[in-house]
């Protein structure tokens, strides 16, 4: 799963991303609203972190402004404030929990395991699209039936392809959630993976479902199946 933290104190914001992905959490990072919001709108998180009082945009604009665009991501607010009027702004801008400083790292990652406990039922189980499958939680994929050695980027990269049917992606958005924006690779390693995906496809005929949008990205779309 991938988290965006978004906190403007740089000491506490390195101990929450540290803490993370040691828990195994792949995680993004921002230190004001403004870069958070830029980052968070791009719908590739499955949970953010965010301080209320942030530089450039304040948590709570940032939320409003997600759930007016429809995001449905999940959000925990952490604030040193901690009257009931605060805690009640926060969960009416859009929060799905609020944490109050200063707090232990068990509680964080206990409230976080809470609010994705849907979304990981979710996706504990299969995914498909027409003759391609996937187990999220075992890493295996299969096309027609059959199994597939894929390397752990391209199993990611069918995998957020399966969850986008037939949805437009562009590379930079698909680029964030497979590589994050950390990595020293470039936007250009989409187009390779996607080929190599093509490739391993081929035998059983559904590398034809991974579209080529020109000038834009790419889009899992099976025109051979009535399939959604």
């Amino acid at each position: 799963m991938r988290l965006l933290v978004v906190e403007d104190d740089q000491a506490l914001l390195s101990v929450i991303v540290t803490v993370l992905k040691e828990e195994g959490y792949e995680v993004d990072k921002a230190d004001d609203g403004e870069e958070g919001f830029l980052l968070a709108k791009q719908e590739i998180y499955d949970a953010l972190v965010l301080d209320i009082m942030l530089p450039g945009m304040t948590g709570l604009e940032m939320v409003r402004k997600l759930r007016k665009n429809q995001s449905n991501v999940k959000v925990i607010f952490l604030t040193a404030k901690d009257s009931v009027e605060d805690r009640v702004n926060g969960l009416d801008a859009g929060a799905n929990d609020y944490l109050v400083k200063p707090f232990a790292m068990p509680e964080l990652l206990a409230r976080l395991r809470v609010i994705l406990r849907d979304h990981e039922a979710n996706i504990s189980g299969f995914i498909s699209y027409g003759n391609l499958k996937v187990d999220p939680t075992r890493h295996l994929a299969w096309a027609n039936g059959e199994p597939l050695n894929l390397t752990v980027k391209e199993f990611q990269l069918l995998e957020y392809f399966i969850r986008n049917k037939e949805q437009i992606l562009i590379r930079d958005q698909i680029f964030n959630r497979v590589w994050g924006f950390a990595s020293d690779v470039g936007v250009g390693v989409v187009d390779v993976y996607v080929h190599h995906l093509r490739k391993k496809l081929g035998p059983y005929g559904c590398d034809q479902c991974i579209k080529t949008v020109r000038g834009i990205g790419f889009m899992l779309k099976d025109e051979t199946n009535n399939v959604s």
